[in-house]
């Protein structure tokens, strides 16, 4: 449904993003995660026409952005980070507004409106003015707007932003719900909300894509750690879970190895050791997670990239630049 190749955007000597290709199917719920200044909110711009790209092309099925980016951006509901709202206008006029300029019909605006305000639970606050609301509401607001037209493409731009525990988990409920009739993309930096929603993550670091992978292959990597007296290896070679078994360093008398094995296997490893005589004093389970996979691409010096197939390299070490995005 989506598809981006080669997506680059400069300013003068700075790249915010850097060759960014990936492609998104109907209805996934993807996430789009980074630091602040990773590239995040100038792929959404350009995704929905509001920026250009300086190399590369974005297209929704036949559709090309640039030769037809108002056919695109009336598929499209988006949430920008600021939301922009006319605070002097009252919830419901305003999503009144809204639905015209997204081109709903006379006769089919009131239900509209309706709906988003239902959909959000602004019910409330329909006829309240825009400026009294909290940041929590004029969030919702900002997400109601962009659900006027039935959009099939929903990008939102840090929705729980501001909101409190209880409006965090309205927000989750929503999009979810979205995601049975619409393709969702959540940017943020917060690792809960993707690990929440999405089925899929993105990660950019520096204007680069360094993992697109599935939440639930994460755990590709995962393994065991061991603390013995002497040298387990012996021990664990005619395991065949174990993949391979690698020394980490020492602790005083004791060694440390890293065993590439499915952490289920742990007891079968204790077993081998135990009737090989070696004494083990610890034996620690390592699973992988969207936590563990942000860490490492964060940390790591090395040049590479993380993707759905394998997790293998690292990602490239960069310095963190505050991110120039004006449309």
């Amino acid at each position: 449904m989506i598809q981006v190749e080669h997506l680059t955007r400069r300013y003068g000597a700075f790249t915010a993003v850097d060759d960014v290709s990936f492609s998104i199917g109907r209805g996934e719920v993807v996430g789009l995660l980074g630091h602040n200044g990773a590239g995040k909110t100038t792929i959404m711009k350009m995704i929905t026409g509001y920026l250009e790209a300086t190399a590369g092309s974005i297209r929704i099925d036949d559709l090309v952005v640039g030769r037809d980016t108002r056919a695109i951006q009336a598929r499209i509901g988006y949430l920008p980070e600021n939301c922009p709202v006319w605070p002097e206008m009252t919830v419901i006029d305003y999503l009144d507004y809204q639905a015209a300029l997204h081109g709903v019909a006379d006769a089919q605006r009131p239900r509209a409106v309706a709906e988003a305000i239902r959909r959000t639970q602004l019910g409330e606050k329909a006829t309240a003015s825009i400026q009294t609301l909290s940041r929590g509401y004029r969030q919702r607001v900002g997400v109601a707007q962009a659900l006027l037209h039935a959009p099939d493409i929903i990008i939102l731009d840090e929705p729980t932003n501001g909101l409190d525990p209880t409006q965090i988990r309205h927000m989750r409920e929503l999009i979810r719900e979205l995601a049975t009739t619409a393709t969702v993309i959540v940017s943020t930096h917060i690792l809960q909300e993707v690990q929440a929603v999405c089925e899929r993550v993105l990660i950019l670091r520096a204007g680069k894509l360094v993992v697109d992978a599935r939440i639930d292959q994460l755990s590709q990597g995962s393994g065991l750690r061991i603390e013995t007296e002497r040298d387990p290896r012996p021990a664990l070679a005619g395991l065949a879970a174990v993949r391979s078994v690698d020394a980490e360093g020492t602790s005083g008398a004791r060694q440390r190895y890293r065993i590439d094995a499915d952490p289920d296997h742990a007891p079968d490893v204790a077993e081998a050791l135990a009737r090989a005589g070696v004494r083990l004093h610890q034996l620690t389970p390592l699973r992988r997670d969207l936590e563990t996979v942000f860490a490492e691409v964060n940390a790591s010096g090395d040049a590479g990239r993380l993707n759905r197939a394998g997790l293998a390299a690292q990602a490239a070490a960069a310095v963190d630049v505050e991110e120039v995005a004006h449309a």
